[in-house]
């Protein structure tokens, strides 16, 4: 299902310069041919924030944050407006992002925890976009939160495709921005934190503060990228940035200081939340200069989204700067606000600058995506389609999907789909479908179930059949 865009015609059109540039590298030396074959495989950089909203960033319609570099960012590249996570929680759209299939079909359908610490593992088999990346020639990396399985299990970026991790296994270890330690691979990094408390999995409440978790995982980034510079490369950056500190005893947005928000007459959670997106954008910038002082930029892609929408916890009111923007909803709710995200897409000479796009994509979509720029070919079970077309402005080459579908199994079983311009949402197997039209109504105020039984009786149909059977998560009525 990647659409009908091959990896020959990528190379049509991007190749000619990089063809021309391989000839002339050519040579007998192991370094000449890694150049060579970078140029036709461009590194790839995905910076999955953690709960940003819609309406987070400044080129989104944010008002009062301060987003500079993201903005530019968009600025010289495309920005995507009809772009959806693959949950509206954490563990989920990581999957479907991993996977390359959506939540009627990947094995994490939700937040299961495994103790002591993780949560459930993917299985040791599983494809995932690292794996075929790493097939491809590629040198993987995991900077960040994981949540795909805790330690000694199968789920392990290490065993998932990865050559290099360093960060949080554990979403529930996530939560501390303070921890007594972070893995490397598999072994524990201890940090110079004193925590007190549940010692077992560094969850406790950080009495010493001097690592920051998010300026440590933004330190490595760039060391990982100025180390594999000769390429090709794929960093996976999931950065804790804006999640709440939310366990018992230490809720709240928890940040080194709060920059130039110190002084606003603002609750202390909302100078949080705007510090940490400004710290979140900050580094943005340090990692873009870092591409072009390693002169590296022009054959490097960059991807920016948020892994669900805003969040309402540790203290954080997604109403105070307007964080979901005109849509309906937040984290843990099917509606937009929580699964329609910021996508912004970058690559010097080949995406053109200051370019929006509305094609409807999904997370699942990046699996297929990659692998025509990496040289390969996707799985044949995944849900996604290529936006290769969309992102080389060659629409007349874009595949457009049938419909999305999701569905979530927190308070009860919800499911949605997205066709064309309709927006459907059913709580439970047996739940009345609200139904939307998005082009006149995306905050989804105005349910036109009633005047549309045509698409109704269509959706109901890809609400039964676009999903598989799971021992974790059943639809239930």
């Amino acid at each position: 299902m990647a659409g009908n865009f091959s990896r020959r015609d990528f190379l049509k059109t991007v190749g000619a310069g990089a063809a021309a540039l391989t000839l002339a590298r050519c040579g007998s030396s192991m370094t000449g041919a890694k150049t060579a074959r970078a140029d036709l495989q461009p590194n790839i950089i995905f910076v999955l924030a953690d709960d940003l909203g819609y309406g987070d960033v400044g080129c989104y319609g944010q008002k009062t944050i301060r987003t500079p570099h993201i903005d530019r960012l968009a600025a010289e590249g495309m920005r995507f407006t009809d772009h959806y996570a693959g949950s509206t929680v954490c563990a989920p759209s990581r999957c479907s992002l991993m996977t390359g299939l959506h939540t009627g079909h990947t094995y994490v359908r939700g937040n299961r925890e495994i103790q002591p610490m993780g949560q459930l593992p993917l299985p040791a088999d599983t494809m995932t976009l690292p794996r075929m990346l790493k097939q491809a020639g590629y040198t993987t990396a995991l900077i960040g939160k994981w949540g795909l399985g805790g330690p000694n299990s199968t789920g392990t970026p290490n065993n998932q495709g990865f050559d290099y991790f360093f960060g949080y296994l554990c979403q529930r270890h996530a939560h501390n921005y303070y921890p007594e330690f972070l893995f490397r691979n598999d072994q524990r990094v201890h940090l110079r934190n004193k925590v007190a408390g549940d010692r077992r999995d560094g969850a406790g409440v950080a009495t010493e503060k001097v690592d920051y978790s998010y300026d440590l995982m933004a330190a490595e980034a760039l060391k990982f990228v100025e180390e594999n510079r000769a390429g090709p490369f794929f960093l996976y950056l999931a950065i804790t940035i804006p999640h709440a500190n939310n366990e018992a005893g230490r809720k709240g947005m928890e940040v080194p200081d709060y920059g130039i928000y110190a002084n606003k007459d603002w609750p202390e959670a909302q100078k949080g939340h705007a510090a940490m997106i400004g710290r979140l954008d900050r580094d943005m910038g340090r990692l873009m200069r870092k591409l072009k002082e390693l002169g590296i930029d022009d054959n490097t892609v960059v991807f920016f989204t948020s892994d669900n929408g805003p969040h309402r916890e540790g203290g954080a009111d997604p109403n105070y700067f307007d964080s979901n923007g005109p849509l309906r909803g937040i984290k843990r709710d099917l509606y937009e606000g929580g699964i329609r995200v910021p996508l912004i897409a970058r690559w010097p000479g080949r995406i053109a600058a200051g370019t929006t796009s509305d094609h409807v994509s999904a997370f699942w979509d990046f699996l297929p995506t990659f692998a025509t720029l990496g040289g390969t070919k996707p799985p044949k079970n995944t849900d996604g389609l290529c936006v290769v077309p969309t992102l080389l402005s060659i629409p007349n080459k874009q595949k457009e999907h049938e419909f999305l579908y999701w569905e979530f199994h927190e308070r009860g079983s919800k499911q949605a789909v997205r066709m064309g311009p309709w927006k459907a949402f059913r709580s439970g197997a047996s739940g009345k479908l609200e139904l939307y039209d998005l082009e006149t109504d995306l905050g989804e105020t105005n349910d036109v179930a009633d005047l549309h039984p045509d698409v109704v009786a269509k959706i109901e149909g890809y609400l039964t059949n676009a999903r598989t059977e799971s021992e974790f998560w059943p639809v239930k009525g």
